[in-house]
């Protein structure tokens, strides 16, 4: 209903002032926020580099936006890959509005200003310095919640870049200060608004986590240099009696795909299990198009199963062919599910693995058809060196199932 609302309140305001001079942007960098409660609020910064073209900065990450609508007084801003609009009022160099995500009814207030700052701070005696390695708990008081996670952070003076890595991801490129003894991250990479606050101490960080306004957890976290997650490539295994991976499912032309389709036939194959509205798949995703291409000739294919919440499936071939026009990715992305992401559905979906414990997973089945592993999550270029670590296992192991 809240949507809807919205609509109405963007149309209505749009065709009042239809008669109006359309109001140009400045150019320049903008700290914009995300209010999710009464105190807290997300920020990040952009910079709008021509009135179609803008960039949003997360420490080393940029996000090229250009999709940028103007109409009257007010701009419409398609992020790209995913499904999020920011739409918004110009306001005297001044934005004010909301940023909405339809498919999951999700709707954040939104304002931007020219400012270069991305956190106020308060204090700026410095008190601590969190750089090193963070074994983390969250929701360490619930039991059937609670999971672990390894924050890795660098700072110099109080500024703060870095992620946490959990079992089945990592939580993007964080950018952030330290005020005090206060730690605040934020990053906005167009499918996930995440902030993190917390106290510090030297060996200690005891904090909240915000996911855009929809959820809050605790997290506890303790400084330990040789704290390490469980082997990605353990997580997901094959049940009893299983030796190969068997699905059909239909690509955009309403085809169905096997794995016995001539095009796999006596190849290396990853099975790639996914969704377009996933930020680490996304980054998983840019390295395996990238790699197919150079490697194709070799004997290796690659064919994702999407699982997506659209609710129809004329939707989520919608949000596939986005994906694979942004990324320009020249393998097969399959829709396995659509309507819903959970992971027990996906489970059921191909039964015989154990489990579906994450977005993404990758299957590595040799020319002969038998799975040889699965990886579970993906440790995207927020890591740092995990992230050279996999490329460098993942080409080692591909060499090594092509030379058998």
């Amino acid at each position: 209903m809240r949507h809807i609302l919205t609509l109405i309140v963007f149309s209505f305001l749009w065709s009042c002032h239809s008669e109006k001079k359309e109001q140009k942007l400045k150019l320049g960098k903008y700290r914009a926020e995300f209010k999710i409660n009464e105190n807290e609020i997300i920020p990040f910064n952009f910079e709008l580099k021509t009135p179609n073209l803008l960039n949003i900065y997360n420490a080393e990450e940029v996000i090229e936006v250009n999709d940028i609508t103007f109409k009257n007084d007010s701009i419409y801003i398609k992020i790209p890959v995913f499904e999020g609009v920011i739409a918004a009022k110009i306001e005297k160099d001044k934005l004010v509005g909301e940023y909405i995500i339809k498919g999951k009814n999700r709707i954040l207030p939104f304002r931007a200003e020219i400012n270069a700052t991305r956190f106020d701070v308060v204090n700026t005696n410095v008190n601590a310095n969190i750089s090193g390695n963070w074994e983390t708990v969250f929701s360490p008081n619930k039991e059937f919640d609670k999971y672990v996670a390894k924050g890795i952070f660098k700072q110099n003076g109080n500024k703060i870049t870095g992620t946490f890595r959990t079992k089945t991801g990592d939580y993007r490129y964080l950018e952030g200060v330290m005020d005090g003894n206060k730690m605040k991250l934020s990053t906005f990479d167009g499918a996930h608004a995440f902030l993190f606050t917390a106290t510090v101490t030297d060996s200690t960080l005891n904090g909240m986590f915000y996911s855009g306004g929809h959820w809050k957890e605790p997290f506890y976290a303790k400084r330990n240099e040789n704290f390490e997650l469980p082997n990605a490539n353990e997580l997901t295994f094959l049940k009893e009696g299983y030796n190969s991976l068997e699905f059909t499912f239909p690509d955009s032309k309403d085809n169905q795909v096997s794995l016995s389709d001539d095009r796999f036939k006596n190849k290396v194959v990853i099975v790639q299990i996914m969704g377009t509205w996933c930020p680490n798949c996304l980054d998983e995703t840019k390295y395996y198009s990238n790699f197919y291409k150079k490697n194709k000739s070799k004997g290796v294919e690659f064919v994702a199963l999407a699982f997506e919440y659209a609710k129809t499936k004329e939707k989520a071939f919608k949000a596939i062919k986005r994906l694979q026009d942004r990324i320009d990715i020249n393998y097969p992305i399959l829709l396995a599910q659509f309507g819903t992401t959970s992971k027990t559905k996906a489970q059921e979906k191909l039964p015989m693995l154990n489990h579906v414990l994450s977005y993404p997973t990758s299957v590595f089945i040799d020319k002969e058809g038998k799975v040889r592993k699965i990886h579970t999550g993906f440790n995207g270029p927020a890591t740092g060196n995990k992230y050279i670590e996999f490329k460098a296992e993942f080409e080692n192991y591909i060499d090594s199932l092509l030379s058998e």
